[in-house]
């Protein structure tokens, strides 16, 4: 194994990636849209990653992500080694918090300042939250804004994802419409 690595894999909701390094996962994307634009998305984030299979530690991530996102719940995905020397220390806390969510849970920004004894800081649990690094390791997908609104999500397709990613774990925020049912 070389020393930087990463792969990308297939899931329900599309092609997904994970980077790493000798001792832990450094970097997750759900999907860009294709494999391609996964794969480039992995090449630009970690110029010096090789695509290669994976050690055991992102073969479980692997495996935990993709039962994930068909609508399993996956066991061990919070006890995945993050790099998280690579992210401010306000990040990796937010990060932490929001990987003892489980699946099929949300919490606010707000409950995650609280939780962090800074409750005005909901702003930037969200601003943390909208750089995370390690989707859906992080489940950042299961933060959502005061009064059960959704709240923004950077990943490719916005909002929509979220709530895709969210009723993947059976959680809907927003009453469907004559549209959706």
């Amino acid at each position: 194994m070389v020393g930087l690595g990463f792969a990308v894999f297939e899931t329900a909701i599309g092609h997904c990636g994970i980077a790493w390094d000798e001792h832990a996962v450094i970097g997750s994307t759900l999907p860009e849209g294709d494999e391609e634009r996964t794969r480039t998305r992995l090449r630009t984030a970690f110029p010096d990653a090789v695509e290669q299979p994976p050690p055991a530690f992102a073969r479980h991530a692997i495996d935990g992500v993709t039962a994930l996102l068909r609508g399993e719940t996956p066991g061990g995905l919070a006890a995945v080694p993050l790099d998280l020397r690579r992210v401010p220390p306000f990040h990796a806390r937010v990060y932490e918090v929001a990987r003892a969510i489980p699946p099929g849970s949300t919490m606010t920004y707000g409950e995650i300042a609280a939780q962090l004894g800074d409750p005005g800081s909901a702003r930037a649990v969200g601003q943390a939250l909208g750089s995370n690094p390690f989707a859906p390791i992080v489940p950042c997908h299961r933060i959502v804004a005061a009064g059960g609104k959704t709240g923004g999500f950077s990943a490719r397709g916005g909002t929509a994802t979220k709530l895709r990613m969210l009723a993947i774990e059976g959680v809907q925020l927003e009453e469907p419409t004559l549209f959706d049912l």
